[in-house]
């Protein structure tokens, strides 16, 4: 009698609404075999070169990592030289990398020329994204003025000027971290705890020694589009091919 009553209610309410949501990508960790609409919160794990291991989670209609890049190797094998010194990286157009203020806990940050080498930076299967691939992220989340809130991290960020949290919500999944970055100033490295910048695959079209990216702060909750000199270090995050 309940069947024919939960049939009866499907018949009049329509089909869809009987729908069973869940993930619905046979290689999502959280795949769901019953579901029959998917709910847009895949979950994956990646692998890198060297072995680490990656997080990753569907946004909107991309699929992007949730953690930081931070292999010493390029797709084929070759080593991506690790550059300390501030004059040899001020120098620098071929492909570098560098901890933060050279400490191993505070992340990885490359030059541009890395993840513009051809024999590439990311994971098998994903990319560093372009910049219309970051702009297709911000809009899915409400436009600039507002995905960044939904974009960091729940923990991390320092106090902002205003004297509140610098935390997002992280509603997103991205889980954006900041990671500061390094520039061609002195001091080198700057804004840990504040701001994350990563790169995007694409140079800014009016200088050539620029290219474009993104950035996060623990003051506002938009997203900044960057255009910075090739030899600085950002994070980097990638997307699914």
């Amino acid at each position: 009698m309940q069947k024919v009553i939960f049939l009866s209610l499907c018949l009049i309410l329509g089909f869809s609404s009987c729908k069973k949501q869940g993930c619905t990508d046979p290689i999502a960790n959280n795949y769901n075999s019953s579901a029959n609409q998917d709910n847009g919160n895949c979950t994956y794990t990646l692998m890198d070169i060297e072995g680490n291991s990656y997080g990753a989670k569907t946004i909107g209609h991309q699929i992007w990592m949730t953690e930081n890049l931070k292999v010493k190797k390029y797709r084929n094998g070759d080593t991506i030289p690790q550059v300390q010194d501030p004059i040899q990286w001020f120098y620098l157009t071929t492909g570098a990398w560098c901890y933060y203020e050279n400490d191993p806990s505070k992340g990885i940050l490359y030059n541009w020329y890395a993840i513009n080498d051809p024999r590439g930076l990311a994971p098998s299967g994903y990319h560093v994204p372009t910049d219309a691939e970051w702009t297709t992220l911000s809009d899915y989340l409400g436009g600039e003025d507002v995905a960044g809130i939904k974009m960091k991290s729940t923990s991390g960020w320092l106090q902002n000027v205003f004297g509140s949290s610098g935390n997002g919500t992280n509603t997103s999944g991205f889980s954006g971290l900041p990671g500061g970055f390094r520039c061609l100033n002195v001091p080198p490295f700057q804004y840990f705890g504040y701001h994350g910048r990563w790169w995007s695959s694409s140079e800014d079209n009016n200088f050539t020694d620029f290219a474009l990216g993104r950035g996060l702060s623990h003051n506002f909750g938009d997203v900044d589009s960057l255009n910075y000199n090739k030899r600085y270090g950002f994070s980097v995050r990638c997307v699914k091919d």
